[in-house]
């Protein structure tokens, strides 16, 4: 068994799992197989308004009701959601592309298919977060790097100094107080519009030079 795999399963001991589903046998047979697998699982029913933050996977019965509300996940508190479905037709298939489920179960439940679907699940979470993570971080480089370039058009206008010079300013000044460039361009562009704010400073005038910053 590969190093990845054996690890996804032995992170399922200790999973904590919600199962909402109306209780009868074959919520009794999912939680019976989760708790086998060595999961931590209680069952509730209707669905409760809010997940107890101790839950890191779910099991939700997805139905034609508009009214179902299915869990969501934040940074503090990551879900991994499985959907049960019962049958297959347009309103079903939409709520359970409204669900972002991470993976399905079908209906009758039987024992055999919930570990492969929980890896599964749990695998496709961990990847979707790591993904985000990636997205978070590439946005934050974008911004850092409009607000460096927003920075260095102010102190070019301020001092009346080409790009090149205005970008090596903001460099110096960031490794002397020990902080990065879009940290003391941030704090250039709250003082502009601070002071501009005020009437101290008007419209910051145009570049002496064009040539291109680089970071």
């Amino acid at each position: 068994m590969k190093p990845g795999v054996r690890r996804l399963i032995e992170d399922l001991r200790g999973a904590r799992v919600l199962v909402i589903h109306p209780r009868d046998a074959e919520s009794e047979a999912l939680i019976d197989q989760l708790k086998r697998i060595g999961c931590n699982v209680r069952g509730v029913w209707p669905p409760p308004a809010t997940i107890p933050h101790d839950i890191d996977t779910v099991f939700q019965m997805v139905d034609s009701s508009e009214d179902t509300v299915f869990p969501t996940s934040s940074n503090d508190h990551p879900l991994t959601l499985v959907a049960i479905v019962d049958y297959e037709n347009p309103t079903i298939l939409k709520r359970l592309l409204d669900s972002n489920a991470h993976g399905v179960v079908n209906k009758p439940i039987r024992s055999f298919g919930i570990l492969s679907s929980l890896v599964l699940a749990r695998s496709l979470r961990g990847y979707t977060r790591r993904l985000e993570g990636k997205v978070q971080k590439l946005e934050e480089t974008l911004k850092a790097r409009r607000d460096v370039d927003k920075a260095v058009k102010i102190l070019v206008g301020l001092k009346q100094i080409s790009e090149f010079e205005a970008y090596e300013l903001i460099r110096q000044q960031a490794t002397q107080k020990r902080l990065t460039m879009a940290e003391i361009a941030a704090s250039i562009i709250n003082a502009q519009e601070t002071l501009g704010g005020l009437g101290v400073l008007g419209a910051p005038a145009q570049a002496r030079s064009s040539s291109p910053v680089k970071q």
